[in-house]
């Protein structure tokens, strides 16, 4: 990063893609590990909470318009930290970075998390013993998991670890189904009703509604890649609308079914000797698998840039490997897979995904500072996006506290 004091040519151009292809990228985007956590989110703030998450879903829809409006302003933007160097210069570029990075590195950390809650489901009583520390159940699952990814980590080019973002949005999709048919005809069923508003766990709720919105980072490069630009608020809209389905649907559906007693994930829910409940976790598993050195490979990159003692193969590889590390130590410390997510959509999806956006085009576009009803609007999101980030981040940590 530190090498790059200004934006990059206008002349590069990334190969058009349909209105259709950026849509199922844009949705795949929007649709990630949130998809399992929303029935939790909805069971801490009641029945009335999913007014709540359509409105998070109109926030973010505009605050991605917003940022196509702050391209617009200059031809030679390509990427969110771009955004950041047009607003507010070089220390804008490496502080956008970072949030995004950090948003990043947590993800990857949620993804051993998740595999070790999901393995020990599947098989509760696995175990090993190294001299006389005995390793079990979940920490086990997440070492393993760590020491299946690692390979694909050291593959500079992701070209070998592709993956057609249609499988991503089949995946969220069939996981839905799944969850439909244990409730439907596995003999859960719909019987649960519980609170309509629990004000007490907003703050979690909101902070996991915001985090399955978090796509910002990758918004502009999705418009830069369309062969229509000017498409795009139009894909943002239908990312947005098909993603709130199927989250809202999940959210209700795994309410419905376990009311106050469904768990971080809902698949951890599901009878498993059921094949419904096989396949939803099998899904679930091989998501991160796939997806962890893609999110990782940003953070490995700007640190090899700004780094020239990382030049050669062998150093490249393993500073992968600390990375792959501190994100397997973090997850064994704080194994908390849905606060830890709280945390992340309170503190760094907050900023990415409102705080960011709006800041950005107040800067970059001076009709916007003048009094009138979108001023009003973006400081009430400014305002909104503030006071969840504060209540989320300190609930979060709160919860996080008290579980070590």
């Amino acid at each position: 990063m530190e090498t790059q004091s200004q934006l990059p040519s206008p002349q590069f151009q990334l190969k058009g893609t349909t209105f259709l292809r950026t849509c199922i990228n844009g949705i795949n985007a929007l649709s990630g590990v949130g998809t399992l956590s929303i029935p939790f989110a909805l069971s801490q703030g009641g029945w009335l909470s999913l007014i709540l998450l359509s409105l998070v879903a109109v926030v973010c829809w505009y605050t991605g318009l917003l940022l196509k409006r702050c391209m617009d302003a200059n031809p030679s933007v390509r990427t969110y930290s771009d955004i950041g160097w047009l607003a507010f210069g070089f220390k804008g570029k490496i502080m956008v970075s970072i949030f995004v990075y950090m948003e990043l590195y947590l993800v990857a950390v949620e993804f051993l998390i998740l595999e070790g809650d999901n393995l020990q489901k599947l098989f509760p009583s696995s175990g090993f013993k190294v001299g006389s520390v005995s390793v079990e159940g979940k920490q086990m699952y997440m070492v393993l998991a760590a020491v299946f990814i690692l390979p694909t980590t050291w593959l500079k080019s992701l070209g070998l670890l592709a993956y057609v973002s249609f499988g991503g949005v089949l995946a969220s999709a069939v996981l839905v189904l799944c969850v439909a048919w244990v409730g439907a005809v596995d003999g859960v069923g719909f019987n649960q009703r519980d609170e309509l508003l629990k004000l007490q766990g907003l703050p979690t709720t909101l902070s996991l509604f915001l985090f399955c919105y978090c796509g910002h980072a990758v918004f502009p490069m999705l418009c830069n890649s369309m062969n229509n630009k000017t498409q795009f608020p139009k894909v943002l809209m239908v990312c947005f609308v098909a993603s709130t389905m199927s989250y809202g649907s999940m959210a209700i559906l795994g309410y419905l079914m376990y009311g106050e007693n469904i768990k971080s994930q809902v698949t951890l829910n599901l009878p498993t000797h059921k094949t419904s409940t096989k396949i939803a976790i099998y899904t679930t598993l091989i998501n991160p698998i796939t997806k962890y050195a893609a999110i990782i490979n940003p953070i490995a990159m700007a640190i090899e840039e700004a780094s020239r003692l990382l030049a050669t193969r062998s150093m490249a590889i393993l500073m992968r490997t600390l990375l792959l590390f501190t994100t397997l130590i973090l997850a064994l410390s704080i194994p908390f897979f849905v606060y830890v997510m709280a945390f992340t959509g309170a503190f760094l999806s907050v900023t990415n995904c409102i705080l960011i956006p709006c800041l950005c085009y107040l800067k970059i576009n001076k009709s916007a500072r003048k009094f009138g009803w979108e001023l009003v609007v973006i400081v009430g999101i400014l305002v909104m996006g503030f006071s969840v980030g504060i209540l989320g981040t300190c609930s979060s940590i709160k919860e996080i506290v008290k579980r070590l």
